[in-house]
């Protein structure tokens, strides 16, 4: 999720996966699952769920600008 900018830090993403705030496809997942071309991921953090279809890893990590071209942005929500 930080090389894709999901998420600020890497340490954040592991938090937020060992707390439970993290799904892929529909279930919990552990920091080190792997993430392929076709998964959702949908994340709840900061007051807002946040889902989205991973297009393409990345072979390494990418810039702001770029960010768009490995994922697709489905819902982006504030919590109640």
């Amino acid at each position: 999720m930080d090389k894709l900018r999901i998420v600020k830090h890497r340490s954040i993403a592991k938090k937020a996966c060992d707390k439970g705030l993290v799904l892929l496809n529909g279930s919990e997942v552990k920091p080190s699952k792997k993430v392929h071309a076709g998964d959702i991921i949908k994340v709840t953090l900061y007051g807002f769920i946040l889902e989205c279809e991973i297009t393409e890893i990345p072979k390494g990590n990418i810039g702001k600008s770029d960010m768009q071209n490995y994922y697709k942005l489905l819902v982006k929500n504030q919590t109640a």
